[in-house]
C-alpha cells in the first residue's frame, strides 16, 4: 500500500505499436495490424485508477497513426516526451541521421500537443559507448533530460559501469537511467519491460525499494503492447520471442499491484528542481 512520505518514483512508457520494437524493417510495418489503442487504453485506465501520471516517450511514427490517442494521453495529465521517429538503433546512425530522426519526431509532436518536449529515450536504450555523441545532438535540439543509458550489459544495449541514478551527463542535460539493483558486483535490471514479466514480482518490488534505501527515486518503464497479450505472434528468433511474448498475461495484474504500492509521477515533475537549474 502506498504510504505518505515515500519517495516519488518515475513511471515511463515507450509508446510504440507491438511490431515497431522487434527489429522489423520500417518499410514492412504496413503489413501488420495496429493494436496500439488496445494496450494504451488499458494502461491509461490503470493509471487513472491509481491516480498516477507518467511520462510517455512517443514514437513519432506511432503518433502519426494515432494523433488523437497522443492528445488523450496529454489531456489526462501525462507528460509527452519523444522516443525518436523511426525506432532505429542510435548507434547505427551518424549524428546527422540521428538529428534528422529526432527533429522529425519533435515536429510530429509539435503538431499534436502544445507543451514543449523536454525528454528523450532512444529506441532499444541504444545510446551506448559507440553513440555518446548523441548527447550533444540532444542538447542542440532542446532536450533537457535523456533516459537512454541502461547501466547493464545486454546484447543490444547498455553501459554496465554507467552511473545508476539520475546525474548530469553533459552540462544542461540530465541522464535518467532505468532502475537497477547492485548485486554481487553487477547491476541487475529491475526497471520494467521484459524484466517485469521474466522476474518474480517480488524482485521488482525489492529492486525499487533498494533505490529508496539509497535515497534515489526508482525509474520504471513499460510498453502498451505488454498489456495486450492477444496481439499477433510472429516466428521470431528465440531470444527476441522470449523477451517479447513471455508472461504477457500477467502484466495487467502485476502492474495494478505495483501502482497500488508505489507513488509515481512524470519524469519532469520528479526532476523539476534539477531541470530548473
Amino acid at each position: 500500500m502506498k504510504r505518505a512520505g515515500d519517495l516519488v518514483d518515475i513511471f515511463t512508457v515507450d509508446f510504440e505499436d507491438w511490431y515497431q520494437g522487434i527489429e522489423i524493417e520500417r518499410g514492412d510495418w504496413g503489413q501488420f495490424e495496429s493494436r496500439i489503442r488496445v494496450g494504451t487504453c488499458r494502461l491509461l485506465d490503470l493509471l487513472q485508477e491509481s491516480s498516477t501520471r507518467a511520462t510517455f516517450f512517443i514514437l513519432g511514427a506511432a503518433a502519426e497513426g494515432a494523433p488523437d490517442l497522443v492528445r488523450e494521453i496529454a489531456h489526462r495529465g501525462h507528460e509527452i516526451a519523444t522516443h525518436g521517429y523511426g525506432h532505429e538503433f542510435v548507434y547505427d546512425l551518424d549524428p546527422e541521421g540521428f538529428r534528422a530522426d529526432l527533429q522529425r519526431s519533435l515536429e510530429v509532436l509539435a503538431g499534436i500537443v502544445s507543451d514543449p518536449v523536454r525528454g528523450y529515450r532512444a529506441p532499444y536504450f541504444s545510446i551506448t559507448r559507440d553513440s555518446l555523441w548523441a548527447f550533444e545532438v540532444l542538447l542542440e535540439c532542446g532536450i533537457r533530460y535523456d533516459a537512454s543509458v541502461f547501466p547493464v550489459h545486454n546484447h543490444r544495449y547498455g553501459i554496465s559501469d554507467a552511473p545508476r541514478f539520475v546525474h548530469e551527463v553533459r552540462p544542461g542535460l540530465l541522464e535518467v537511467p532505468p532502475s537497477t539493483w547492485r548485486v554481487a558486483g553487477r547491476n541487475l535490471p529491475v526497471a520494467g519491460g521484459a524484466y517485469f514479466r521474466l522476474f518474480p514480482y517480488t524482485l521488482t518490488r525489492m529492486g525499487l525499494k533498494r533505490s529508496h534505501a539509497e535515497g534515489e527515486p526508482a525509474v520504471f518503464y513499460l510498453h502498451p503492447w505488454e498489456l495486450d497479450p492477444d496481439h499477433p505472434r510472429l516466428p521470431l528468433p528465440r531470444r527476441v520471442a522470449l523477451t517479447h511474448y513471455h508472461n504477457l498475461a500477467a502484466t495487467h495484474s502485476r502492474l495494478r499491484k505495483l501502482l497500488a504500492e508505489f507513488n509515481f509521477a512524470p519524469a519532469s515533475e520528479v526532476l523539476s528542481g534539477r531541470l530548473s537549474k
